[in-house]
């Protein structure tokens, strides 16, 4: 099946390969600086690999099985490398003994096998993840909202530093982003998909923060998966749950909606047992991770990733995520983007 943008005929890369090296460099120095200047936050090492069984690796929607192994060097002890690091920071926080107002972050690298490979999708994740301290009277929709402004401004930042390196590249983010709740989405695109819908006002709007991403809508259907142990997807808020939420951009080569980032306002305990009800899977209070965190021996937290390719792709005008990383991908996407241009790394 052709790709959009290739079934349009209207691409050329704006910058070639060796450019987009440089680039790629260019765009993760300039963007990690400005969020952890914007965030307070600190680099921090993280791991590739965790053990299984202690809750601490990212099972995403809940059905996504971890690449693992064993490791005889360790009896033989089941290794899962990470789908990514909600989890594993909140332990961090508190290891590293992280003061309220301040967190950190890293990059992170991570292998989803289960991942479908497209133009947006690989199999291999990179993302800085960041996580931050917070306190109990932060746990609430406004702080959200502020810690999403930032980051929005780190994005906008970068975009002009781009543009300073490469003229040919023109800013189109707008001077804010805007805030959006699923059931809004519902309601204003009734007879659209969740994707439409965050296409329909992306394009209007050109930058939008999701709130509410887990929980049941009004229909009674998610807007899309979340785990139950990470974001807060339950509690009270004006417009009804959740604490959590996408920011989502406008794409004009893809013409659509492109996500950047995942994040939210984490669990306390009580939210984290209301949410494992609601799931079945209160079984998972026995692992250690699940364990710290109802004993309330882990930081209150806001945290998130940030897709580091899927913002080089997206400010460098990118078509395909394999422009900007090295992965694998399926014969007949790498033999028809090398008939139309479009050079994968």
């Amino acid at each position: 099946m052709s790709q959009p943008w290739i079934s349009r005929g209207r691409y050329s890369p704006v910058l070639d390969p060796l450019e987009t090296e440089r680039a790629i460099k260019l765009i993760k120095d300039f963007f990690q600086d400005s969020l952890a200047q914007g965030l307070r936050l600190r680099r921090v090492t993280a791991p590739f690999f965790v053990k299984g069984g202690t809750g601490i690796n990212d099972d995403l929607n809940g059905i996504e099985k971890p690449v693992s192994f064993s490791a005889p060097g360790l009896g033989g002890e089941r290794i899962e490398i990470v789908q990514s690091l909600a989890k594993w920071k909140r332990l961090a926080l508190r290891d590293l003994k992280i003061r309220p107002g301040f967190g950190i972050y890293t990059d992170m690298n991570a292998l989803r096998p289960d991942e479908t490979p497209d133009e947006m999708h690989s199999l291999y994740v990179d993302q800085w993840d960041w996580e931050k301290s917070i306190r109990p009277e932060d746990r609430n929709l406004e702080y959200l909202k502020r810690t999403v402004r930032r980051i929005y401004g780190a994005v906008r930042s970068t975009e002009s530093f781009m543009r300073s390196h490469f003229p040919r590249i023109k800013p189109v983010l707008p001077e804010e982003i805007s805030f959006v709740h699923t059931w809004e989405l519902e309601e204003r695109y009734p007879g659209l998909t969740p994707g439409q819908r965050e296409t329909e006002l992306c394009r209007e709007r050109g930058a939008i923060f999701v709130i509410g991403v887990g929980g049941p809508l009004r229909s009674g259907k998610p807007h899309d998966g979340r785990a139950p142990d990470y974001d807060d997807w339950t509690t009270p808020t004006k417009l009804g749950p959740r604490l959590n939420g996408d920011i989502v951009i406008w794409n004009p080569v893809l013409d659509r909606a492109f996500e950047i980032s995942s994040m939210g306002i984490r669990v306390d305990p009580a939210t984290l047992k209301r949410q494992f009800e609601i799931r079945g899977l209160t079984e998972r209070r026995s692992l250690y991770f699940h364990r710290e965190l109802l004993a309330g021996r882990l930081p209150l937290s806001v945290g998130g990733g940030i897709g580091q390719s899927r913002l080089c792709m997206f400010y460098m005008r990118k078509a395909h995520i394999g422009e900007v990383q090295a992965s694998i991908w399926p014969e007949a996407m790498v033999a028809e983007c090398r008939n139309n241009g479009t050079a994968l790394l």
